[in-house]
């Protein structure tokens, strides 16, 4: 997993430590001694991550956070203070200052790697969203998350716990800034969270003969559930647990005994997040849906791909990351509106476009350029890795007909495909789908039905 970490800390040998963890995972490093410091690196942006010390000269950790988080520019970087502040007190006031989580020295490797995993993992989601809103000038987004005022909502929250009394203890705890749902059966809870729009599941491991990660593995896989934020209530011990869950997607954890202002607090920071990532998500689809969608496919459109492909390109050039276009061509094509109709020809567009999203990720850009001519960029996606997602899409088309209208209309489809990955040295959008045109062209020349990769 490539993402660049700023470690925030005063004493070298505290930078080196961390940095030597960080670099043994393959993470991009930079540090910083001051919080001035850290605030500039941050304020330039291609920070992906922050681990940050409390005590240091000058301007401490509290404050570094609180403008990071007060600041729409750095508001979504995920902040870890990492310190020796050991008192609950100073872990709810790192927290309420905006902080994502407060691990204490001296720091356990597979902790800390698991959280930084788990939090990169999420922000690269929220920043595909910010990105995609960039596109369509959407205005005021990244002010959401910095908004305080926010906290005084009450979040819909449900708890999953299979004790009574500690069902009860959560109760007593947020009965001020919740709405509290709580069930035991887990299957149950499942099928609640898939229809009540929660903010928020608790999940307890305390089940005698149910595993939670079960429950949190299912809440992740479901569409309905996928990105309501997750908090596990674990006993003391349970690292392996911790770990594991962050792996599946686990958004934060609480370790009993419960300290009832730092439980709050991690529940305020997730209906906080909640709230900006659903924002985002509802006005890029209700702002850019007409004005960049193709309305024939449901993809985006010209327009949209020469906004967005731009960031796209900008961002891998700038953090030394690979970035694949595909172009695709439906062969022949013209004669199937020549010989069937164009309606005839409409629904195979349609329906190649839903081949499309089956066969690639959510951070993937599927557009229709024109015609018959689709583009796809797949960022972190190196050329052979690119080719053989282009093979397969090849393959799904060529391999199974395409049905068309009640009739049940049964038509051989093909298309050809050109692969590019962005030069090593970097080059502009236009050149990087020239040569996608010219794979494209080449795939077509030697017979159509095939993929063909061009080196940078």
């Amino acid at each position: 997993m490539t993402a660049r970490i700023l470690v925030v800390d005063d004493i070298p040998a505290n930078v080196k430590l961390l940095e030597a963890r960080l670099l043994a995972e393959y993470f991009d490093v930079v540090s910083a001694t001051n919080g001035e410091d850290a605030l500039a690196i941050c304020n330039e942006g291609n920070i992906d991550l922050v681990l940050l010390d409390i005590m240091m000269p000058g301007m401490d950790g509290f404050e570094v956070c609180e403008r990071l988080k007060s600041n729409s520019a750095t508001t979504h970087i995920p902040v870890v203070i990492v310190t020796a502040l050991d008192q609950p007190s100073d872990r709810v006031r790192g927290l309420r200052a905006g902080a994502d989580d407060f691990l204490t020295k001296p720091v356990n490797d597979l902790q800390l790697l698991a959280r930084v995993k788990s939090l990169v993992r999420l922000k690269a989601l929220t920043d595909e969203l910010r990105i995609r809103a960039q596109a369509a000038q959407d205005i005021g987004l990244e002010t959401l998350l910095g908004n305080r005022a926010i906290d005084d909502v009450r979040g819909k929250a449900l708890l999953v716990d299979q004790r009574k009394n500690s069902q009860d203890r959560i109760i007593q705890i947020l009965r001020k800034s919740a709405d509290l749902k709580v069930l035991s059966d887990p299957q149950a809870a499942l099928f609640d969270a898939a229809e009540n729009g929660y903010e928020l599941i608790m999940v307890s491991t305390n089940f005698s003969d149910y595993d939670p990660l079960r429950l949190c593995s299912q809440l992740r896989s479901l569409d309905r559930t996928r990105f309501i934020p997750i908090l596990l209530v674990c006993e003391q011990g349970e690292e392996t647990i911790i770990n594991r869950a962050l792996e599946l997607g686990v958004n934060d954890y609480i370790i009993r005994p419960l300290d009832p202002n730092e439980l709050i607090a991690r529940c305020n920071t997730q209906f906080r997040r909640k709230r900006y990532n659903d924002y985002l998500r509802s006005s890029v689809q209700h702002s850019i849906e007409l004005a960049v969608t193709d309305p024939l496919t449901g993809l985006y459109n010209r327009r949209y791909l020469d906004s967005h492909m731009q960031i796209l390109v900008e961002r891998s050039i700038a953090r030394d990351r690979v970035l694949s276009v595909l172009a695709i061509d439906l062969d022949r094509f013209k004669a199937v509106n020549d010989t069937h109709g164009h309606d005839v020809g409409d629904e195979v567009l349609r329906e190649f476009a839903n081949r499309v999203r089956k066969a690639i990720r959510g951070i993937d850009l599927a557009c229709r350029q024109g015609g018959e001519e689709f583009i796809i960029v797949l960022p972190d996606t190196d050329g052979p890795v690119a080719e053989s997602i282009a093979e397969r899409l090849r393959g799904e088309i060529a391999d199974v007909p395409f049905v068309i209208g009640s009739d049940g209309l049964e038509l051989s489809i093909t298309a050809s495909v050109g692969v590019v990955t962005l030069s090593s040295a970097g080059e502009s959008p236009e050149v990087l789908l020239k040569r996608a045109d010219k794979a494209l062209f080449e795939a077509k020349a030697k017979g159509r039905n095939r993929v063909v990769a061009i080196a940078a």
